[in-house]
């Protein structure tokens, strides 16, 4: 590319699987040079590094290795590393809180305080965090979940306050629910998989689960130069769910 047009530099993190993936691949296909943080990180194309969102020092690491390997910066960070939890306050003990409030908001943390020098230096900076519609819509049995979600659409507009002066951009997505590995395992695990799956569809106005290329879409364009008056903004990715109201079928 020409010094106009530069190859832009992405670390992903959660890349191995899932949002993240079809994030980083969509990424590569445009013409980034991609860095995938996660404990099971893919390999080619992608320069993989196996990290633990929750270990400062490790992020840290891992972070300096990804801008060296890439070209000595780093232009781009999808933030989508998570866990899910179920249940009401009720059902998850404070260990359990602990545990995904430390991934779900401060794992992104981390990663963004150690990404912002590289970020500072970049003409195209930008990060996307991976939120939820749990984060805008009332949703039963997921209250520590939605609460992290809640965490991080507020963390986006924080973040976008805070560094919109040093040119970087910071907006979120919020995908409905998606048809990932992780919801599998979820319909995998309940009573009756195709009745769950059947009622997840049926939430959703559209009828379906959002795929994790739609979401990778909504996260290449928000990462992109060509979104570069769009900071501070929740890109919803829920076939409906959270803005509409459609009347039943009869």
């Amino acid at each position: 590319m020409s010094p106009q047009n530069p190859i832009l530099k992405a670390v992903v993190t959660g890349g191995g699987s899932g949002i993240g993936l079809a994030a980083a691949t969509l990424l590569a296909e445009r013409g980034m040079k991609v860095a995938c943080l996660d404990l099971a990180p893919p390999g080619e194309p992608f320069i993989g590094i196996k990290v633990d969102v929750t270990d400062d020092a490790g992020v840290r690491a891992a972070v300096a290795e990804a801008a060296e390997r890439l070209g000595g910066g780093i232009d781009v960070l999808i933030n989508n590393a998570g866990i899910g939890a179920q249940g009401t306050i009720e059902d998850n003990p404070d260990s359990e809180w602990h545990k995904v409030f430390d991934v779900n908001v401060l794992g992104m943390v981390r990663v963004a305080r150690a990404a912002l020098p590289y970020l500072r230096r970049s003409q195209h900076a930008a990060i996307v965090n991976t939120c939820s519609i749990a984060a805008t819509a009332g949703l039963p049995d997921r209250a520590l979940y939605s609460a992290t979600k809640g965490a991080v659409l507020s963390l986006t507009l924080a973040m976008a306050a805070d560094h919109i002066r040093e040119g970087i951009r910071v907006n979120c997505v919020n995908p409905g629910t998606a048809d990932t590995p992780w919801v599998a395992r979820l319909l995998d695990e309940s009573p009756d998989p195709e009745a769950e799956r059947a009622a997840l569809n049926a939430r959703q106005p559209m009828g379906r689960l959002v795929s994790a290329e739609e979401v990778a879409a909504a996260i290449a364009y928000l990462a992109s130069p060509e979104a570069g008056a769009t900071t501070g903004t929740a890109l919803a990715v829920d076939g409906g769910m959270q803005g509409l109201r459609i009347r039943p079928i009869n």
